[in-house]
């Protein structure tokens, strides 16, 4: 290949022409190894300017620098332009009508059995209690025996109660939060004041009033002097906190192995008595199995299942409302809405 300035100005016509032809950005990729690389007419013609005489290096060396420069300028210019089309392209067809009503998503929020527990919570935290948690699978002996619950007691046949394979592991799923109970007072000191919120499992059918999973909240307080008169008074304040302030509790004489004396609790509501819960004070074989001096504290308990409590207090007639996730359910609450 030999160097002549009509080949040097015929090539630097072509490079331009290439570039102003081009429609696209990748159009551009092709074009610069074809005119702007090191295989290209004028890198080649740089290429052979070792071969030349001094002064013939100089001449052209000048001509063919300037000639790269001017394609260099030319492919820059023309990069900018497709850019700039490229992005007015894109306005376009992805603008957004900002005047258009948004899609708007749903937000989130808790059940409401976990408003209502946290109500609840919140409710006796301001009385001083505490907040006790414990395992859903638990030992048998803190389910039934610590509590006084006999080895013939119905509530310890497979008809009433999930037992864990293998049997001789004596593990149940828990029938109550009860074991929360057990574990507290074998674990800290008088005096005690804890509620015992969670999830407790029987063996049931699910139908409108009954589940096999379902919540409990339990309350234990063990102290020196307690009372039934102290029972009655806690009971009386958690009810008008949770239903109103003109509600009135009553409590039934019953029977419960942990307790002694032992009552059902009912509440006056819209008009009509609704039993609501178990209560008691604790019993004294209950304090013995845990190392309390009965001697010396006592104490009470109650229990409630928050379901119930839920459809009472909003008037829901049918469990399968609250536990089969409808999100319709939710947002008769208040949650979930736009």
């Amino acid at each position: 290949m030999s160097l002549s300035l009509d080949q040097i100005k015929s090539d630097q016509e072509r490079a331009i022409a290439a570039i102003a032809g081009a429609e696209l950005l990748d159009d551009l990729k092709q074009i610069k190894i074809d005119y702007i690389g090191d295989k290209s007419p004028l890198a080649r013609a740089n290429q052979l300017l070792g071969s030349l005489t001094p002064n013939e290096r100089a001449e052209f060396g000048k001509l063919i620098g300037a000639a790269r420069s001017v394609v260099n300028q030319a492919f820059a210019a023309k990069i900018s332009e497709l850019e700039s089309l490229r992005d007015q392209q894109v306005l376009q067809t992805e603008r957004v009508d900002v005047t258009l009503p948004t899609k708007r998503v749903l937000t989130g929020g808790l059940h409401p059995l976990t408003l209502l527990t946290n109500e609840i919570c919140d409710l006796f935290l301001g009385l001083g209690y505490q907040v006790a948690e414990g395992p859903e699978l638990e030992a048998e002996w803190l389910n039934f025996d610590a509590l006084n619950i006999p080895q013939d007691h119905p509530a310890r046949t497979m008809q009433d109660t999930f037992f864990i394979e293998p049997l001789d592991a004596k593990l149940v799923l828990r029938t109550h939060t009860s074991p929360v109970q057990i574990r507290t007072m074998l674990n800290e000191k008088p005096p005690i004041y804890v509620i015992c919120p969670g999830k407790v499992y029987r063996a049931d059918e699910l139908d409108a009033t009954h589940t096999p999973v379902f919540h409990q909240v339990e309350g234990l307080v063990i102290d020196e002097g307690i009372t039934m008169a102290d029972l009655k008074g806690t009971l009386d304040h958690f009810a008008k906190s949770i239903f109103g302030a003109d509600v009135k509790t009553r409590l039934r004489p019953s029977y419960f192995p942990f307790t002694e004396p032992s009552a059902e609790v009912d509440f006056y509501f819209n008009g009509r008595w609704i039993e609501w819960g178990g209560c008691g004070m604790v019993n004294e074989k209950v304090l013995i199995a845990c190392g309390i001096d009965p001697k010396k504290y006592s104490g009470f308990a109650f229990g409630m299942g928050l379901e119930r409590t839920l459809m009472v207090k909003y008037g829901i007639t049918d469990m399968h409302d609250i536990v089969e996730g409808d999100i319709r359910f939710s947002q008769s609450f208040g949650l979930g809405k736009q």
